[in-house]
């Protein structure tokens, strides 16, 4: 899994997401804690406002405090401390304890947020108010200090982090979804890469084309441009290899002349040898001459095993061995077979010419689909093959033709073609007869 490039990004998509979205709560708590304490503080302020109303309006002294339950609980976590000159008041709610206020007090009109210790070592959040009773020199200090236990702003905070990770969660989830998406439409290029990649193994695509997105476009050109030098090099290969054989058939031919005259001559044993070395050579020739035509490209169009046997049996019928036999066929027309149509020809022809040669009355050729192949199947009613010799029947040089005609090479090279062609080549007794079946990919 790890080597899929989908589920690297998968992975790595989700991890950052994560990460995104841990980031995001922490973010968002931090921001709400600060909006809640600013509430918080607010409304604190508020309150050491109200409680200014404790001070009498025609004298410096404090009144008795406005009646508010928060207040007159003891340890309830909310308290208030006003403080007139020298004469302080605190909350029924703080018992016998007074805030620690450190510092002088506020300029008169100010306020300031702090954070003190609580009557049970609780931290609490306060807020200090300064005002001014009276004018001038003689004006006393008003200190007005109201607070509240933090745990509640905790609360606030924990219950909203509770109902955000539901939020959180089905984001991340549409998030991933998102990712998945995105990622199979950025990949998709690849896939249609390696789509045509199989056709051009297949055989179904000549090269891989530039109708494809400009990221993949650079990678698709450097392996058509490595196909074309393939096809190049194998043709000049060819042609050398059919240049290099039609070269050695002249010598050779002359060669078996003067084995000719030295047999005239007398001299059998020396004209022997001069032929068998000739005899052999020739066959290696002719079989490089053969493999040479094997076409190694990938067939665009496929090739039609019925029209292609049609046209042999009319050049075998015309021959004086081809003509004393009945030739049957049966084979489907409008199927394809994965080779090229040359090449197809020469395997067909080189069997169907050992077929003539050793068929009694008849050659039977059937062509049929069994998918995902096409079988050829020709079928002589001869003498067949000793079982022994059955699997050496492709080995390069073999020949059984009791008149010596052949040259040992036609098996071998229809081995050579269907191998090229990624088929398969069955040789077997039909009893009685002999029976050759090729059988190749089946083209749509």
């Amino acid at each position: 899994m790890m080597r899929s490039i989908r589920w690297r990004l998968v992975l790595a998509g989700g991890l950052a997401i994560a990460l995104a979205l841990a980031l995001s709560g922490m973010g968002l708590a931090v921001l709400f804690d600060r909006h809640v304490a600013r509430v918080a503080a607010a409304d604190l302020r508020n309150r050491a406002l109200a409680l200014a109303a404790m001070v009498e309006p025609r004298g410096a002294s404090l009144r008795a405090p406005p009646e508010d339950p928060l207040y007159d609980q003891p340890f309830s976590g909310h308290y208030w401390q006003v403080s007139l000159g020298e004469e302080t008041r605190r909350s029924r709610s703080l018992w016998d304890y007074a805030l620690p206020l450190e510092g002088r007090p506020l300029p008169p009109g100010q306020s300031r947020v702090l954070n003190l210790p609580g009557p049970r070592g609780e931290p609490l959040l306060a807020v200090e108010q300064s005002l001014a009773v009276g004018q001038g020199a003689g004006a006393l200090p008003l200190r007005i200090v109201v607070a509240e236990d933090r745990s509640r702003l905790a609360l606030a905070k924990q219950g909203f982090l509770g109902d955000l990770l539901p939020y959180l969660s089905l984001l991340g989830l549409a998030l991933l979804l998102a990712s998945w998406v995105q990622i199979t439409i950025g990949l998709r290029p690849l896939a249609q890469v390696g789509a045509r990649v199989a056709g051009l193994v297949a055989g179904t695509r000549p090269r891989m084309g530039r109708d494809l997105p400009t990221e993949v476009t650079p990678l698709a050109n450097q392996i058509d441009s490595l196909l074309d030098a393939r096809d190049q090099e194998l043709e000049r290969a060819r042609h050398r290899a059919a240049n290099l054989a039609h070269g050695f058939k002249t010598p050779l031919q002359a060669l078996l002349g003067d084995a000719a005259q030295l047999r005239g001559r007398g001299e059998t044993e020396l004209a022997r040898s001069i032929e068998t070395i000739a005899t052999e050579m020739r066959r290696h020739v002719d079989r490089e001459l053969a493999r040479a035509r094997i076409q190694t490209a990938g067939p665009a169009s496929g090739a039609v095993p019925a029209e292609i046997a049609g046209k042999l049996i009319g050049v075998l019928r015309r021959t004086p061995a081809g003509a004393r036999l009945d030739w049957q066929l049966d084979a489907a027309p409008g199927l394809r077979a994965r080779i090229d149509p040359g090449d197809l020809t020469e395997a067909m022809g080189a069997l169907m010419e050992n077929a003539m040669r050793h068929a009694r009355s008849r050659v039977q050729m059937t062509v049929r689909a069994e998918a995902p192949r096409l079988v050829i199947a020709i079928r002589d009613d001869g003498p067949g093959v000793a079982e022994a010799e059955l699997a050496s029947l492709t080995r390069r040089g073999l020949s059984l033709d009791p008149s010596g005609q052949g040259q040992g090479i036609g098996l071998a090279m229809v081995a050579d073609i269907t191998d090229a062609a990624q088929g398969a080549l069955s040789l077997q007794n039909a009893q009685p007869g002999f029976l050759a079946e090729l059988r190749f990919d089946l083209m749509p």
